[in-house]
């Protein structure tokens, strides 16, 4: 069974380059381990869970995080009913007692609204509100919402030494008074912004991580550091790196075979099926029970003159479980997190198999409005094919929309790119006598439209001697990319009579992007044109993107950005942040090295194409704020001359102006094959490993020069002399595999 101590580690450099950068080999020795313990554990595993059950090392033989390296006192204390920092799933947490803290790992949470109904009837303005909300269509005012939270610790996380006996759990379930009598902690969650609040849970997880357990995160004594993973231990490196692992990690998660998912939530298939097939309370015949009832809870009733009236529930999962007959005993402890993950799978295999995306022939559409609040509420409306299609399994949140005027809420804008016109222009390289040779960057439209603007000189010629509207041979060669034989080899066809000329039909691969490089060539008077790609010396990263070709720095940072891609290019649905950076990267003065910069005091007015509301403008600022201490943004000064136009650097005599800046992050992308070449085509094979620690047989100890390798490690992870090899394990220095 693959260890996360064991010779082989678990979390490599490529799951920090994305899932699809990970060897097949090292996604199933993961993949291997990670069912283990989800069949081992009575919980449903989040992925954020999955990441520290590897990440901290998961002890399957019954320690749990009991050999980890966790330092127990920094943990986050909490209270029941107090106010406190809001805790992401995968915190580890104190939990105060009257004796000694009761150490647990948060392995679920969901909104605890004190509206919810016994039964699960739910108002509809809670279905889909956002933290901070005060009433239907009242979104609060306060900058720093709070929000209502039940959260199920898992007590028993840290094996048998730290684990409260059933005696113990039973008294501090009936006191009440450190946690509720089903052994869980509600309290009221304190976010830092309205944007933090709206953050999906693995994105909240990194963001803590990275700060409230950053000394947790960078501890030496894990298995295998985030630090020796991305090769560094800068901020914006560390962020871009563990969003990425903790993606790799969910998406193996989710690929197996022996697993179910609900959301982030891992459950065993065997353990669905015997509660299937079990009679008892919770078991198959109440859950059934539970569908039916919502497929039949907007049953229709009549009016006068026989006018059946519209009608909409929403219930909540969570407490409609607690009402069923025998259950309160089976939703105690984490054993509630695995009864509302089961009820749900249900209800969504329910809807997927009985109904047309979610409407039944009762005539009820039935869809999830709100996946986190109770557990999850399901919205039942009739009569049902009144309303719009769509994923009946995405979360609409339509119970508050229905609540909320909307005449007032604006809406992102996507204006025009202020440069769009001259981004991108051809540049001509050579005319000779037999070829024309031009470069132009690859832009967003060409590959949403699979097309390839003509440059005028070759147009013009091609029209001449072809025609409006030929047939071009058009070949692809792409050096160091993998081409499908219909990308490597296509037909297009040339459209020439509106005056400017451009390829249609032209099937982009997979990894071409907004401002790649591209030459055009074309042989005078023929059908035939090439398109080549050219290498860099050495592979990039900018941002997230991982970039092996030259590119145009002005087209990435205006045609990459958020909502940007070959889906579409819209603001529409982008949380605070991305919207942020989408519009500083659109609408900001641009230099020629892809900066962009823009009057941080006209920020709402170019999101939103006019002046929002008071409390759009301070969730933009929020924002920004949240963007300049994770240094995606910078500050500087610029000047705005009396036209109205800005100016950077900031110009003498003008008006100074604050400016927020987003600048490319590069870097260079660290292989030990080094660079390009046959050499570094035939090291493709080889597998980087990064220094780890590695559990030793017993009896065995370290050299010295481990000894002395693992504090090399410790400094490079900025700790302080005097960390020493804990007992049992040794260090395993970065090295190759493979050659």
């Amino acid at each position: 069974m693959p260890d996360p101590y064991g010779q082989h580690p678990l979390l490599t450099a490529a799951m920090c380059e994305g899932h699809d950068a990970v060897p097949p080999v090292e996604r199933e020795r993961l993949l291997r381990y990670l069912e283990a313990v989800v069949a081992a554990r009575r919980t449903p595993v989040h992925a954020a869970v999955a990441f520290n059950v590897v990440y901290f090392g998961y002890d399957l033989d019954g320690d749990g995080y009991g050999r980890s390296p966790l330092r127990l006192d920094d943990f986050p204390e909490v209270t029941l009913g107090e106010r406190a920092p809001a805790l992401p799933v995968g915190a580890m947490v104190r939990i105060t007692t009257g004796a000694d803290p009761l150490y647990a790992e948060i392995v679920y949470k969901e909104g605890a609204h004190p509206e919810a109904g016994a039964f699960g009837d739910v108002p509809a303005w809670v279905s889909g509100a956002p933290a901070g909300a005060e009433g239907p269509g009242r979104p609060g005012e306060d900058t720093s919402p709070r929000r209502r939270e039940l959260l199920v610790p898992d007590p028993h996380a840290f094996g048998p030494g730290l684990s409260p006996s059933s005696a113990q759990l039973n008294r501090l379930r009936a006191h009440q008074r450190w946690i509720n009598e089903q052994g869980h902690v509600v309290i009221q969650a304190c976010y830092p912004s309205r944007e933090a609040a709206r953050c999906d849970d693995l994105t909240a997880y990194a963001d803590y991580l990275l700060t409230s357990a950053r000394a947790q995160l960078l501890s030496p004594f894990v298995p295998v550091s985030i630090g020796e993973l991305v090769g560094s231990t800068e901020d914006h490196r560390l962020r871009a790196g563990l969003l990425r692992l903790l993606d790799t990690v969910r998406r193996v998660l989710s690929s197996g075979e022996l697993l179910r998912m609900w959301g982030p939530y891992a459950m065993p298939r065997q353990a669905l099926a015997a509660c299937w097939r079990d009679k008892g309370p919770l078991g198959g015949d109440d859950l059934r029970s539970l569908a039916a009832a919502v497929e039949h809870a907007a049953g229709p009733s009549r009016r006068r003159y026989g006018l059946a009236a519209p009608v909409t529930v929403h219930t909540a999962v969570g407490p409609r479980l607690r009402a069923f007959p025998g259950a309160q005993d089976l939703l105690k402890g984490v054993e509630y997190a695995a009864a509302v993950c089961r009820a749900n799978i249900t209800l969504a295999d329910v809807v997927q198999r009985d109904s047309e995306q979610g409407l039944f022939r009762n005539g009820t559409r039935v869809t999830l409005d709100d996946a986190f609040e109770g557990g999850g509420v399901w919205r039942s409306h009739y009569p049902g094919d009144t309303e719009g299609t769509g994923d009946p399994l995405a979360p609409a949140g339509r119970g508050w929309a229905s609540t909320t005027p909307t005449a007032n809420d604006p809406e992102p804008v996507d204006s025009p790119l202020p440069d769009g016109a001259l981004l991108g222009e051809s540049e001509l390289l050579r005319s000779g006598a037999d070829e024309i040779v031009c470069r132009l960057p690859l832009r967003l439209a060409s590959l949403i439209d699979g097309c390839l603007p003509l440059p005028s000189l070759i147009a013009e010629e091609l029209r001449t001697t072809c025609g409006g509207r030929p047939v071009i041979r058009l070949e692809l060669d792409h050096p160091g990319g993998a081409l499908d034989d219909s990308e490597a080899v296509q037909r297009a066809l040339a459209e020439l009579d509106d005056g400017k000329g451009r390829l249609t039909g032209v099937v982009w691969p997979h990894d071409f992007f907004p401002g790649m490089v591209l030459e055009l060539h074309w042989p005078r008077g023929g059908r035939v044109m090439r398109v080549v790609t050219v290498r860099l010396d050495r592979p990039v990263r900018v941002d997230d993107r991982v970039i092996e070709h030259c590119y145009d720095p002005c087209v990435l940072t205006r045609e990459d950005a958020p909502g940007s891609g070959r889906g579409g290019d819209t603001s529409v649905g982008l949380r605070p942040g991305p919207l942020v950076m989408r519009t500083v990267r659109r609408c900001g003065l641009l230099t020629p090295d892809g900066h962009a910069l823009l009057d941080r005091s006209w920020l709402p007015f170019a999101v939103y194409g006019r002046w929002p509301p008071r409390t759009h403008s301070a969730e933009l600022e929020a924002a920004v704020a949240q963007l300049l201490s994770g240094r995606l943004l910078e500050t500087a000064v610029g000047s705005r001359d009396a036209n109205g136009r800005p100016h950077f650097p900031a110009r003498s005599g003008e008006r100074p102006i604050p400016l927020i800046r987003y600048r490319p992050a590069v870097t260079r992308v660290i292989r030990p094959w080094g660079g390009t070449g046959p050499t570094a085509e035939r090291m493709r094979g080889v597998q980087y490993v990064p220094g780890h620690l590695r559990r030793l047989l017993p009896g065995c100890s370290p050299s010295e020069a481990q000894r002395a390798a693992f504090l090399e490690h410790c400094r490079r992870l900025g700790k302080a002399d005097g960390w020493e090899l804990p007992d049992g394990y040794t260090f395993v220095t970065q090295h190759t595999r493979g050659h």
